[in-house]
């Protein structure tokens, strides 16, 4: 498709002041879904945070009024109401109005602070249908008023308050036009309030939801910080010792903080932040950490002869095998890897974490040999199973898919070899196999079905994994390899379809695959190629006429439209149970099914673990405590 052949200076748009950002909201704040709905509050919220991180700030609060808009309050200094003499209006307006304005930009304003690049208060206002925002300094109450990023009443006086009192209070209804959907979830807006008070030490923040029947509060609290965070994300696993390792210090202008903590699973948890903003692809501060640990259990095991002089050095996945930490660094001048802030630059910074993290740590294991002794002889055990896994695996890659015979898990495959028009079904038992083979596109459909419930990977290590029949047919049939070894490139079939009864057994064996797959390879999930089949729970006939219904209120509703009278209904107990003709109409073809697709977000990386640990781990409380809190959210349940 081609543009117009008069291509000019008359073609060349200059968007004047915030067009830009409400023309091309996406390139400010990634998206116009629920996602970018909810980053409009944390970016309010990152810049009272950054008074905190300065140490004028000690509370924050977030509510959710009646109708839906957010008011994000703060105890800190007030955002400046005096004329900013560059632009020859008072700063405050500046601050609204003015992308890359603000305190963050050289001068002495903050030495370190987080959010979007400089121009979060400046998006939000854009992108808000009305906003006001509220100054308390010296006494006196300053207002400014905006809609859609113009201001509609100036700067100027509203009233008195406290000699004492200051802080800044800002109210922003989002703009519809821009948002596909305008609704606030207060979960979402809990798990990261939360993360970011665990990130600031002894800063409370409150979260409020007025919203009728919805009424509800939280506050947060940390005064241990991230080693509090540790303790939370440990709290479904067994420690294997009491204590939080917390090592803290400053070098080279850096202020590092690490916490970190052993437990008894088999996988490494760790998250990095700079400025509290989340690192999910970690960068110079995360391998600046990895070698301290390295070679400071190395050096440790070997001193005091936990190592034999015969056998290697541990290897970095060996010591962080079931080790959760935090990482969290301050550095007034950061340089990230791309405009997304997901991986950091700054070489110092690998440093800094290195030479404070190796001090404090050899200093943590001399002081304590029996801490000491435990994580070692962790560590040993789990190098001895990587060198078994590694003869599962080369055995696994020796019997590839493509050779076809002695294939783990009977795979059916489809003849095309394009992965982006192949999807693959992977079914749970032989009933649902029959069905599925008959009524599936021989060209672009695979089939693979599994035997029993999968190995439960939460509990197992890397050998176990690799020994387990069923997860190598997986492993095999996806062609990715998993862990050190995965390689998206070899993907055999861009849709990867979990397909189990619509009950509670198939619910739970679709879990334990998800948890597979997240652990083992997190970016399938990432880059959009895991999705749920959706069959129907009940088949309704009337008049020779067959009605699906994916749910017990669809049901209902089916009913009502076409009268009870006369029909005949049927329930799905499972797969097994369709012929042919209605499982590929209702849950294969193309164009008449429902699929979901998992996504997940890098934000929340910390949450889904615990998630995940909390469902799948050993600990039955945790897992008690989850059930009653969400239980209010399942559709169905069969009992």
């Amino acid at each position: 498709m081609k543009g117009s052949e008069n291509y000019g200076a008359d073609q060349i748009q200059i968007l004047e002041g915030l067009e830009a950002v409400r023309k091309r909201p996406g390139m400010y704040i990634g998206t116009t879904s629920s996602r970018g709905l909810h980053h409009l509050v944390y970016e309010i919220v990152d810049n009272s945070v950054d008074e905190a991180l300065a140490g004028y700030c000690g509370e924050i609060s977030v509510t959710i009024e009646p109708d839906n808009s957010i008011t994000v309050e703060d105890d800190g200094r007030g955002i400046p109401v005096d004329i900013q003499k560059k632009a020859g209006k008072p700063a405050l307006e500046v601050v609204f109005t003015v992308l890359h304005a603000g305190g963050k930009f050289g001068g002495s304003g903050y030495k370190v602070s987080g959010g979007l690049h400089g121009v979060g208060a400046s998006v939000v206002n854009a992108l808000s249908g009305k906003l006001w925002v509220r100054v308390y300094r010296d006494g006196k109450i300053y207002q400014m008023d905006f809609e859609r990023g113009k201001t509609t009443a100036p700067m100027r006086i509203v009233g008195s308050c406290e000699p004492e009192r200051h802080g800044t209070s800002v109210h922003f209804q989002p703009d519809p036009e821009i948002f596909e959907e305008t609704v606030y979830d207060f979960e979402t807006l809990k798990v990261r309030l939360r993360e970011t008070a665990f990130l600031t030490r002894g800063l409370r923040i409150n979260l409020k939801d007025k919203r009728e029947g919805q009424e509800q509060e939280k506050s947060f609290h940390f005064e241990g910080g991230i080693k509090e965070f540790v303790s939370y994300l440990n709290r479904g696993k067994d420690p294997l010792y009491s204590e939080v390792i917390y090592c803290e210090g400053e070098k080279d202008k850096i202020f590092v903080e690490v916490a970190m903590q052993h437990n008894d699973s088999y996988t490494e948890n760790i998250y990095t932040f700079v400025n509290n903003i989340n690192t999910p692809e970690g960068g110079t501060h995360l391998t600046g950490f990895k070698n301290a640990l390295t070679k400071t259990f190395n050096d440790y095991a070997r001193q005091h002869k936990l190592l034999k002089d015969s056998e290697p050095n541990l290897s970095g996945e060996d010591i962080r095998e079931g080790l959760t930490g935090i990482i969290s660094v301050k550095i007034e001048d950061p340089q990230f890897e791309g405009q997304t802030k997901q991986k950091l630059g700054t070489s110092e910074a690998q440093t800094a974490v290195q030479s404070i993290v190796s001090e404090q740590l050899t200093y943590f294991l001399e002081q304590n040999p029996s801490v000491a002794k435990i994580m070692c002889e962790k560590s040993i055990l789990a190098q001895r199973a990587r060198a078994a896994a590694r003869k599962a695996r080369d055995l696994t890659r020796r019997k590839s898919a493509l050779e076809g015979v002695g294939l783990p898990g009977k795979l059916v495959d489809c003849s095309s070899r394009d992965p982006a028009s192949c999807e693959i079904f992977i079914v749970e038992g032989d009933s649902a196999l029959g069905p599925a083979k008959e009524g599936r596109n021989v060209e672009t459909q695979a089939v693979l079905p599994l035997r029993g419930k999968v190995l439960n990977v939460q509990k197992a290590r890397l050998d176990r994994i690799y020994a387990n029949e069923e997860i190598k047919g997986m492993i095999t049939a996806f062609g990715t390899g998993i862990n050190e070894d995965f390689d998206i490139t070899k993907l055999r079939y861009h849709k990867i379809i979990i397909m189990t009864d619509a009950d509670v057994d198939g619910a739970h064996i679709a879990t334990l695959m998800l948890t597979f797959i997240y652990n083992f390879m997190p970016e399938l999930i990432r880059q959009g190629h895991i999705y749920l089949a959706q069959p129907p729970l009940f088949n309704i006939q009337k008049n020779k006429k067959h009605y699906y219904a994916y749910s017990d209120e669809e049901y209902q509703n089916i009913l009502r439209e076409i009268g009870a009278e006369g029909t005949d209904v049927s329930r799905f107990k499972g797969l097994g149970e369709m012929d042919t003709e209605e499982l590929a109409e209702t849950t294969m073809d193309p164009e008449t099914r429902t699929l979901l697709r998992v996504n997940m977000a890098e934000d929340d990386r910390a949450e889904l673990d615990l998630t995940f640990t909390t469902l799948m781990g050993d600990q039955v409380e945790p897992r008690r405590e989850f059930i009653e809190q969400n239980a209010k959210y399942v559709n169905h349940l069969d009992v």
